[in-house]
């Protein structure tokens, strides 16, 4: 019981803290003019995923729980994949993906590469070359990631123009400075984090009390626990109209989420991370490039009408994860 009540809690200020980012990003988004896909991208998108830097580190570290972490990662991708399906039942009017920047394809399209890289680094274990301890993928990871950060500020510096003038026809925010959105926004990001130090070792306990093994608890609890930020965000986004906010904090998580990969590398003094943990991780890898591949195809297609309450890829993105936490579940 003190595992689920300690899940629990967690969880809860995740919740509470995630809800308050959402926003105080969209203050500093409009505050400082980098507009809502950039803030989304590189600020929110960090923020929210650093219940994965630190129960990712702290589970190699401290926990030698390897696959917890990777787990963690890995399933976390999906489940900002799938949470940008569901999304679009929160959003009333039209398919979500219709009212979306189409931007938002270049970050998608980043991370479909770098989760092959993964995907790769999984299925090729035996065969990689270490760098000292850690494996080359690493380095390849944190190098992407920095590029992708840097080619989606430029993209995002040719659309500026169009954000500003949208900043001046609707400003909620005209009573609030940059400098006190920014404090309370960096309090709760250390709620955040605080929570999510602890996960990793409620995921040990949860492993061993439920007999599901670390795989399973680190893909789907773990990974769902250290996800909340990321689902509170934005839905309270899409619901303040924000909708580039929320998609550009999904899109830009997943980056992040592989990035990490590369920094709890650092961390497990065993060997190459990748090559230390079960092969299964592959499922969820190869089901996040196929839900961003799905996302990819509604953001250009631009459906305008929806399938029940859901948008045709929104479904297709569903299903997908659905199917592939149940072939995760069969082989654990």
């Amino acid at each position: 019981m003190m595992h689920w009540a300690g899940f629990l809690l967690c969880s809860a200020l995740i919740i509470y803290s995630g809800i308050r980012l959402s926003r105080y990003g969209d203050i500093i988004a409009e505050k400082s003019g980098l507009g809502r896909t950039w803030v989304g991208v590189v600020l929110v998108a960090t923020v929210t995923s650093l219940p994965e830097l630190v129960s990712s580190i702290s589970g190699v570290a401290m926990n030698d729980a390897p696959d917890i972490a990777v787990g963690n990662l890995v399933g976390a991708c999906s489940v900002n994949l799938l949470i940008f399906g569901l999304l679009d039942a929160v959003h009333r009017s039209g398919p979500l993906s219709a009212r979306a920047r189409q931007g938002h394809i270049l970050s998608a399209g980043v991370g479909i590469v770098m989760m092959c890289g993964v995907v790769s680094g999984i299925q090729l274990r035996d065969s990689v070359v270490p760098l000292g301890w850690i494996g080359p993928y690493s380095l390849v990871f944190l190098l992407g990631y920095l590029i992708a950060m840097r080619v989606i500020y430029f993209y995002e510096q040719k659309n500026l123009r169009n954000y500003m003038e949208e900043v001046a026809e609707r400003s909620p925010f005209a009573g609030i400075p940059l400098k006190q959105a920014l404090a309370r926004f960096g309090i709760n990001a250390a709620v955040v984090v605080g929570a999510a130090f602890f996960l990793p070792g409620i995921g040990v306990g949860l492993a061993e009390q439920t007999g599901l093994g670390q795989t399973f608890v680190g893909t789907l609890f773990i990974a769902v626990a250290t996800t909340l930020p990321e689902i509170v965000v934005s839905v309270s986004a899409v619901r303040m109209g924000a909708v580039d906010l929320a998609i550009g904090n999904l899109f830009g998580s997943n980056l992040f989420n592989i990035a990490i990969l590369g920094i709890a590398d650092l961390f497990f003094p065993k060997g190459p991370l990748l090559s230390m943990v079960s092969s299964s991780h592959s499922v969820m890898g190869h089901a996040a490039i196929a839900m961003s591949g799905l996302a990819i195809v509604g953001l250009t297609y631009r459906a305008e009408r929806k399938k029940l309450f859901l948008a045709w890829d929104a479904i297709c993105i569903v299903l997908v994860y659905c199917v592939s936490v149940m072939l995760l579940y069969s082989l654990h």
